[in-house]
């Protein structure tokens, strides 16, 4: 039989409400922004390799990706990916998120400790995002003591999205500055970059109140088992 506990909502509600609001924000500045030019003529695979090859970071490639908004930089293989909209595209925006993702490389070569925490905890972050919840539920059953071991394990992915934070924030920053300084956009510019990334960087904070939540509804289900 299927059970829904209210007071989930009293724990979730919010970050998901804030989730939703950051989504809205970020397609809708992306979007706003994708249609306006750069004065430069920049493409976005452009604009990421002229940032690059200014570090000094020649071995980087920059690689078309699939999937909207699906840009990343892999720290484990060293390449760079633009989604389709951002690699072809001479758009503010587009200029905006490659920059954001050479930041990302910059810190990778510069040995950025949130970064080289960030990439060390990714397995264990995986592993608790789902075999967590398994054990917690199996645990609540069986013996409060698994239900523990799930909920440290699921502490994992809360851990991960906080260290995700500095990261993503340093990265926007390097941006914002590199896109300046390398004369790709110019100062009057920079307000669709920072609409942009800005809305992308709620989207981090509204994740990590989301996962926070998620752990604190599953530790106040454990202090009730506890007691009883």
């Amino acid at each position: 039989m299927f059970f829904f506990d209210p007071m989930y909502l009293v724990f979730a509600l919010p970050a998901v409400l804030l989730g939703l609001w950051a989504q809205m924000k970020m397609r809708s500045s992306f979007n706003r922004y994708a249609k306006v030019g750069n004065r430069s003529g920049m493409t976005g695979a452009t604009a990421a390799r002229r940032l690059l090859d200014a570090q000094g970071l020649f071995n980087v490639p920059v690689e078309e990706y699939r999937g909207f908004l699906s840009d990343h930089y892999d720290p484990r293989r060293k390449a760079l990916r633009l989604s389709q909209d951002v690699y072809r595209n001479s758009s503010i925006a587009a200029v905006g998120i490659a920059a954001h993702e050479a930041g990302h490389a910059i810190q990778d070569q510069q040995n950025y400790a949130a970064l080289s925490l960030r990439t060390a905890v990714v397995p264990t972050a995986q592993i608790g995002s789902w075999l967590g919840p398994i054990l917690f539920i199996i645990g609540l059953f069986i013996h409060p003591q698994l239900a523990l071991v799930g909920l440290g394990l699921f502490a994992l992915t809360s851990v991960f999205t906080l260290i995700t934070l500095p990261v993503e924030f340093n990265a926007s920053r390097r941006a914002k500055q590199l896109l300046v300084s390398h004369g790709i956009l110019a100062d009057d510019e920079m307000v669709g970059v920072n609409q942009v990334l800005d809305a992308a960087a709620l989207t981090y904070v509204a994740a990590a109140a989301q996962s926070i939540s998620t752990l604190m509804y599953y530790a106040f289900i454990l202090m009730g088992v506890n007691r009883e």
